[in-house]
C-alpha cells in the first residue's frame, strides 16, 4: 500500500493516541522511597546540602570503560569538590563520597542526585542512612532540578579537563592530582555569581544576583557556620598561594593531555620546577594561544598527499619540454596550448591546478640552482629558470 493509504488508515489511531513522545521511567520501590526535590524546594538551606552528579570522560565514544568524575556542589556556598573514579560503580561512589567528606571544612547534611542507577541503589541508600545524610533525587528528564551542579560541570570540570577520553588507573590518578590543586583554587580564589531572585514579566525573565564572591567568602559571612569552621578556612586561605596553585594546575593539565586517548596533542611546554620561571612566562603566555594544555588542538600538519587524481600527470613530460623550449611561458599559455592540441580533455576549471604545479616545479628548480641539489639519476638534465638554461655539470 502507498504512504497516503497508510496515513488515511491510521488517522483514527493517531487521533486517539496521546501526543508527544512518552519516556519510560521504571519506578521501582527503591526509587519511590527516595524523596523528590525540585529546583524551588531548596529555600536557602544551610551549608552541607550538596547536589551530586557524574561527568564522563569518554571522548566521542561511550564504548568500553573510561574515567568518571564525581562532582559535588554545596547549594549555600557553591563549594565544589571533584574526585576521579576509574569506572562507574556504586561502591566506588560511596568511597568517593567518604573521601570528599574528609576534605570538607563542614559536615555533609544532604545529597541530591539524579536518577542514575549508580546513585539510586541500596549501597548509597544504606550509606546515607548509616551516616545520617538526607538523600533526595531530582525529577527524571528535568535538568533544571540540578542547576547548581550542572553549571559547575561546565564551568569547573569541563573547563579544567576538557572533553577528551581518559582511561585507566594511571590517568585517574593524574586527574585526581589536578583536582587536588583545582579545588583550592576554585573554592578560595575564584569568585562566582549566585542567583538572588528570578521574576517573569510575560515572556521576559528578570534575574538578580548576589555580588560575586568565592565559596570561602560566602561561608565566612554566614551565621550558621561554626567558629571552628571559619577559623579553619582562614588558616587554609592564609597558607595558599594562587600563583603556585595555577602552576600546579597547568602542570597537571600538561600530564593529563599526554595521557588522553585518541592521538597526540600539540607539543606542550615542559614543566618548570621553579615558580619564578612560571611567573615570568605569564607575561608572554598570550603569544602561545590556548594556555590550558587539555584544550589545545591536535597537530594536523601539512597535507602531503593528493585527494584527487592529477589531471596533468600523463602530459607532464610534454609540458616540461615546452618549458625547456620557452622558459618564460606562463601556466595560462601552456594550458591554452594543451587545449588546442587536445580538445575537450582539459576544461577551463583546471587552469589553477596547472598554475600550482608549474609554480612548484619552478620553486624546485630555484632550490636546485641555489643549493646545488641535482639528482644523481639525471646528471645531464638541463635546469631552466627565469629564462636561463644551465647544464647540471657546471654546478658545484
Amino acid at each position: 500500500m502507498s504512504a497516503a493509504t497508510m496515513d488515511r488508515l491510521l488517522t483514527t489511531v493517531r487521533d486517539t493516541a496521546k501526543h508527544g513522545r512518552r519516556r519510560t521511567i521504571v519506578n521501582t520501590p527503591l526509587r519511590k522511597s527516595i524523596a523528590v526535590r525540585t529546583f524551588g524546594d531548596w529555600n536557602d538551606p544551610p551549608p552541607g546540602f550538596f547536589e551530586m552528579d557524574m561527568v564522563v570522560h569518554c571522548g566521542k565514544s561511550t564504548v568500553g570503560s573510561y574515567v568518571h568524575s564525581l562532582v559535588m556542589t554545596d547549594i549555600a556556598s557553591g563549594w565544589t569538590e571533584a574526585i576521579a573514579m576509574v569506572v562507574r560503580e556504586q561502591t566506588l561512589v560511596t568511597e568517593s563520597v567518604s573521601e570528599v567528606r574528609t576534605k570538607l571544612p563542614f559536615p555533609v547534611c544532604g545529597l541530591d542526585v539524579d536518577n542514575d542507577s549508580a546513585f539510586i541503589n541500596d549501597t548509597l541508600v544504606s550509606y546515607c542512612r548509616d551516616n545520617q545524610i538526607e538523600l533526595t533525587r531530582c525529577r527524571a528528564y528535568q535538568k533544571n532540578d540540578q542547576a547548581w551542579i550542572e553549571q559547575k560541570n561546565g564551568a569547573v570540570i569541563r573547563r579544567m579537563v576538557g572533553y577528551g577520553r581518559l582511561e585507566g588507573a594511571h590517568t585517574a590518578a593524574a586527574l585526581n592530582k589536578l583536582y587536588t590543586a583545582a579545588r583550592l583554587f576554585v573554592n578560595f580564589f575564584q569568585p562566582s555569581f549566585k542567583l538572588l531572585s528570578k521574576t517573569r514579566q510575560g515572556a521576559k525573565v528578570i534575574k538578580k544576583y548576589h555580588p560575586p564572591a568565592t565559596p570561602c567568602e560566602r561561608l565566612l559571612e554566614r551565621k550558621d557556620v561554626s567558629d571552628e569552621c571559619k577559623e579553619l578556612l582562614r588558616q587554609t586561605l592564609a597558607a595558599l598561594d594562587p600563583v603556585k596553585l595555577l602552576c600546579e594546575i597547568r602542570e597537571a593539565q600538561r600530564v593529563l593531555a599526554q595521557l588522553e586517548v585518541g592521538g597526540a596533542r600539540v607539543e606542550t611546554t615542559p614543566s618548570t620546577p621553579e615558580l619564578s620561571g612560571f611567573v615570568a612566562s605569564l607575561s608572554t603566555a598570550w603569544r602561545d594561544g590556548e594556555a590550558r594544555p587539555t584544550h589545545r588542538k591536535r597537530t594536523s600538519g601539512p597535507r602531503t598527499y593528493r585527494t584527487r587524481t592529477d589531471p596533468f600527470e600523463a602530459v607532464w613530460p610534454q609540458l616540461q619540454q615546452w618549458l625547456n623550449e620557452q622558459p618564460d611561458a606562463n601556466a595560462k599559455e601552456l594550458f591554452l596550448r594543451l587545449q588546442e592540441s587536445m580538445p575537450d580533455v582539459f576544461p577551463p576549471g583546471q587552469l589553477r591546478t596547472l598554475q600550482r604545479r608549474v609554480k612548484q616545479w619552478r620553486s624546485e628548480i630555484a632550490r636546485q640552482l641555489v643549493l646545488g641539489l641535482v639528482s644523481e639519476t639525471e646528471p645531464d638534465r638541463e635546469l631552466c629558470f627565469a629564462g636561463a638554461t644551465i647544464h647540471s655539470e657546471v654546478l658545484p
